[in-house]
């Protein structure tokens, strides 16, 4: 028989104290765990003194990290009074983008319109539309490159119903990495990190994380990850010569880069489920 207990005793508080202590969901946007990857990095043959890490980005409640960009440049957008009530969130995205901004957009009031490619999967579209997002489908065999042009052409022909975070071009999204992801890396390693790597899609991840843990130590490594060829296709990211180049990624920034096709994508995805028990997805 369990005997009853009495809960623990808390300082009194009025309810509107409680309403103000309260946080919405956007203040769980960020400050990630650091995640080692020590399976991986054995079954690789890697020096027990070299540590993997894996930073947490699907801890963000849109589930990924693209929520912190997503929050910067609306944000930035009401600061600057680009977005108000009135105005529709337009943006081109393949996915977790579009997540990102239609959660914000729910929780903040606003209407958010979404350019994509078709073959975008089932699931994403369907979190989109559990959000109300409205989406605009593109074809599939331009890929992210042609939503971005229809985006441009909704846009142009009604610039005053939009608000267009243009997360290409936007410096707010490499900003928001500057003031959170790198931030958070460096203290979460004790400034032990020595090299930092990233997928290129807006690049906005590289190159903001990447400042930061330049100007914290110079000697960090920067590396930029991209799908070998234009035909090798992996969701979100882009083979940056032969794809529209993001207006915010400086080509000369990384100290190297690493072509991935989308075998070893799908693979390392596999593994890290099945050794180190964390789903990350393609």
């Amino acid at each position: 028989m369990i005997s009853p207990v009495s809960p623990p005793s808390a300082p009194p508080l009025s309810l509107p104290n409680v309403l103000v202590q309260a946080k919405g969901i956007l203040s769980r946007i960020g400050n990630t765990p650091l995640l080692p990857l020590h399976r991986i990095a054995c079954n690789e043959g890697i020096s027990p003194r070299v540590v993997l890490f894996a930073k947490a980005e699907w801890f963000n409640p849109g589930g990924s990290v693209k929520d912190r960009p997503a929050l910067a440049m609306i944000e930035d957008g009401e600061r600057r009074g680009l977005l108000s009530a009135d105005k529709v969130i337009l943006e081109a995205t393949s996915g977790n983008t579009g997540i990102g901004l239609a959660m914000i957009g729910a929780a903040k009031g606003y209407r958010v319109k979404l350019v994509m490619p078709e073959n975008v999967s089932r699931e994403r579209k369907g979190i989109l539309h559990a959000y109300g997002a409205e989406l605009v489908l593109t074809d599939p065999l331009e890929g992210i490159d042609g939503a971005i042009r229809e985006a441009n052409r909704l846009f142009a022909a009604d610039p005053d119903r939009y608000f267009r975070p243009d997360q290409y071009n936007n410096p707010a999204n490499w900003q928001a990495h500057y003031r959170t992801t790198g931030v958070e890396i460096w203290e979460q390693t004790g400034g032990y990190v020595t090299h930092f790597v990233a997928g290129i899609g807006t690049s906005g991840t590289l190159m903001g994380t990447g400042r930061r843990l330049k100007d914290y130590n110079p000697n960090v490594q920067v590396i930029a990850v991209e799908p070998a060829d234009e035909l090798a296709v992996i969701e979100g990211l882009k083979h940056m010569a032969t794809s529209i180049v993001p207006g915010i990624y400086d080509p000369a920034f990384p100290d190297g880069r690493i072509a991935v096709g989308p075998d070893a994508a799908h693979e390392m995805a596999r593994r890290l489920a099945q050794e180190e028990g964390l789903f990350v997805g393609i």
